[in-house]
């Protein structure tokens, strides 16, 4: 029997901050129907701006998955397209009234348990998806390499190096969409101490946290970085420690969570594809950039 199709039952709202800009941002997530595939209604725009959750929209991915259409910009969806991604929606409208899909967590869980609160609906039309008849490889250089062969089923490998002690070489898989929702969707986004001061100087981040970041570091604290932080944070001076590496007011869920968060990344910027995938995935230190870059990549060399 060939799968179907699937929206959401019923509409359901998430706000929250956005990431970068700190903006309170609400999303809206609608039903569709068969064959509309994903969809960004901005409403903060007037007229408002309709645009797919396509690759072929990515824009400045250095920090985020970003779309860009007619001079609209969204920004930071990997983790609601990777709820999408993981539960088999295939059709879905998102109103947002802001720029920026709200971090909540900074995981795709929030997401995950909504959409089940709300329900998957199966509609009247096959699934249809992205198959291949060969490798297809791509190296970015710097150690980022992608290859995908051919299979009847979704899975992922991947490996993370980051040339340190505090993350250093992880791995983590993903081999059946069972695994999604327990083991890979409450994996947080992360960052190293050195890079919160530069985001910060580049109106980035506006939105991060403590509690939907985890936040990684080398050595211990000076009492300046402390005071600086927990000024930065609106936190007292004694919550921020560094426990396993990790400046934070709650501990890691995996000791591989990194890994496992850049995997949750790619299955939410490959659903960008527009289509569910049936490959065998193999990514190195991955981002969004070379998935975006990837992404486009398939749809070009499978023309």
């Amino acid at each position: 029997m060939r799968e179907k199709q699937t929206t959401i039952k019923q509409p359901f709202s998430l706000a929250g901050k956005g990431l970068h800009t700190g903006l309170m941002v609400r999303a809206t997530i609608k039903p569709a129907p068969a064959h509309s595939g994903i969809t960004l209604l901005l409403t903060d725009i007037k007229p408002n701006v309709s645009m797919p959750a396509l690759a072929v929209y990515g824009g400045d991915c250095a920090r985020g998955t970003v779309l860009v259409k007619d001079g609209a910009r969204v920004t930071t969806l990997e983790h609601l397209m990777a709820a999408f991604h993981g539960l088999h929606i295939d059709n879905a409208v998102v109103e947002l009234n802001g720029p920026e899909v709200p971090i909540l967590d900074g995981s795709a869980l929030p997401w995950v348990e909504a959409i089940l609160k709300a329900g998957v609906q199966e509609l009247d039309a096959e699934r249809e998806y992205i198959q291949f008849s060969e490798p297809i490889v791509a190296d970015y250089g710097n150690g980022t390499t992608y290859r995908v062969d051919p299979a009847d089923d979704f899975q992922i490998h991947c490996h993370i190096d980051f040339g340190n002690t505090v993350i250093g070489c992880q791995d983590a898989e993903l081999t059946n969409y069972g695994q999604f929702q327990e083991q890979i969707a409450p994996c947080r986004t992360f960052c190293f101490l050195h890079e919160v001061e530069a985001m910060l100087k580049a109106s980035l981040i506006k939105g991060g946290d403590l509690d939907n970041a985890l936040v990684y570091v080398n050595g211990e604290l000076s009492k300046e970085t402390q005071r600086s932080l927990a000024i930065i944070y609106n936190k007292n001076i004694d919550e921020i420690k560094v426990t396993n590496g990790v400046i934070n007011t709650v501990s890691q869920y995996f000791p591989n969570e990194p890994a496992r968060h850049k995997l949750l990344d790619f299955m939410g910027d490959i659903l960008l594809l527009g289509r569910p995938v049936k490959g065998h995935f193999n990514i190195t230190c991955p981002g969004h950039k070379h998935n975006i870059a990837f992404a486009n990549h398939l749809l070009e060399t499978l023309k």
